[in-house]
């Protein structure tokens, strides 16, 4: 008892329990503050735009002059171009990142609060697609986006009219087939709201006569030489065969050099499969000539030779015709 004489929460159970509602509710009120916080703070973090506003937007344009030191192996090229941005609100080149390279130099064109031109070095990086090398074609990318708007806040829109790559651009060894432009979004987090994405796109090729006088004329000329040695009915045409066997392993350690390990055959690959393969049925024919010769079976020497002579150089004309055919798809 209270020193007034009134007693508080005592005596029957009904009376206990009324007194311990406060408590109860207090607790759950507790409770419900401590779940919403964290909900509210989560909401908060999605996007820090107010209601009602719309996301500012920014016209983009790429015109590239220039292309240089293309390094499949590495999967990197160089590039010079002109970046311009307009918008209704004040923009810089701060407010945007170029997400597959590294930016060397900036110089300012223009410099105006709602449009600024930039002149850019950069280093682009790509993931090349072996599987026709070396009559390889590539698109190299410039993927340009904001640095921290999502697309909530900015938006961007590409500008055809003022994008584009200069006539006189040029890249040794290459040719510059297309050009194109499209907007995306991209996403880092499960949930998060998407950046919006220029992608900038230029297509080459590798060069067909600089590739086939680089590439293909050694192999060709051994491929003939060997197939020529058919002709022979010496001993000595299997030391021939060995040379050119050999002479093609090293220009395809060469050549294959150039390139990354990759999970797939490559064109160069299988057309050199194609080359062993014919130079390994030549050296066994010559192999078979020498050991029947030997032994005075000059009847099946004729026979081995008459039908290496017709059908090795049939054969291999019939492989790799038809996987130059595959090229066209």
């Amino acid at each position: 008892m209270y020193p007034g004489g009134e007693a508080v929460c005592s005596g029957d159970r009904s009376r206990r329990r009324t007194c311990d509602y406060p408590g109860v509710l207090l607790l759950i009120a507790l409770a419900i503050i401590l779940i919403a916080v964290p909900a509210v703070t989560a909401a908060s973090n999605v996007s820090a735009q107010p209601a009602g506003i719309a996301p500012e937007t920014v016209l983009v344009s790429v015109y590239v002059v220039d292309f240089n030191r293309v390094d499949v192996g590495a999967g990197t090229v160089g590039v010079d171009y002109y970046l311009n941005l307009k918008s209704d609100s004040p923009v810089s080149i701060k407010d945007f990142e170029l997400m597959n390279g590294m930016i060397n130099s900036v110089s300012t064109i223009k410099d105006t609060p709602h449009e600024k031109e930039y002149r850019i070095v950069a280093v682009l990086t790509t993931e090349p697609d072996l599987s026709r090398y070396p009559f390889d074609r590539h698109t190299l990318p410039i993927k340009i986006e904001p640095t921290s708007h999502n697309e909530r806040e900015m938006i961007i829109v590409t500008d055809p009219a003022t994008s584009g790559l200069d006539p006189e651009a040029d890249l040794p060894g290459w040719t510059l087939t297309r050009t194109g432009s499209l907007v995306t979004n991209n996403s880092y987090l499960p949930g998060e709201i998407p950046y919006s994405r220029a992608v900038f796109t230029y297509g080459v090729v590798r060069d067909t006569t600089s590739t086939i006088l680089k590439f293909f004329l050694p192999l060709m000329l051994i491929i003939i030489v060997s197939l020529s040695s058919l002709m022979m009915r010496i001993s000595s045409r299997l030391g021939l065969n060995a040379s050119m066997f050999l002479a093609a392993v090293l220009i395809h350690w060469r050549i294959a050099d150039a390139i990354p390990l990759v999970a797939y055959a490559t064109f160069l690959d299988l057309f050199m499969i194609l080359t062993y393969a014919t130079l390994v049925m030549v050296l066994i024919s010559g192999i078979l000539i020498l050991k029947f010769s030997e032994s005075g079976d000059t009847a099946r020497v004729e026979q081995i030779n008459y039908w290496s002579m017709r059908l090795i150089p049939l054969l291999c004309i019939v492989l790799y015709s038809l996987l130059f055919v595959t090229l066209a798809f």
